[in-house]
């Protein structure tokens, strides 16, 4: 494949910074761009993503799917010569143990009703 055809994208955090760039196929699916950045993530940042499941990126205000490719994505390929794109990256928190307990907790403590009828 020519270089020409190749993507250039970097993957900015929300702290602001960067990884990347780097080059990728049109062909590259959005679900193997995230486990490249589960692989490049900045092991000194706190609440890093576990999975891809929890990432989630964005370019030109539309979430991608794991499913597709950066081309079905409609990913500007050669538009910007020389040019790098941006997406933004969104880690999903997990929730904390304390968190999900009391979820669990007032879920079964509102499973009541009462009626009146007058």
């Amino acid at each position: 494949m020519a270089s020409e055809d190749l993507i250039e994208l970097k993957f900015r955090l929300a702290d602001g910074t960067d990884i990347g760039p780097s080059k990728y196929s049109p062909a590259t699916t959005v679900a193997s761009l995230k486990g490249k950045i589960l692989a490049q993530w900045p092991k000194e940042k706190e609440n890093g993503p576990k999975t891809i499941n929890d990432v989630k990126l964005i370019n030109a205000g539309k979430i991608l799917e794991n499913n597709r490719t950066l081309a079905e994505s409609r990913v500007p390929v050669g538009e910007l010569p020389g040019g790098v794109i941006t997406m933004h990256v969104v880690v999903r928190p997990p929730l904390s143990d304390k968190i999900s307990d009391k979820l669990h907790n007032d879920s079964s403590e509102k499973a009541c009703c009462s009626c009146s009828i007058l």
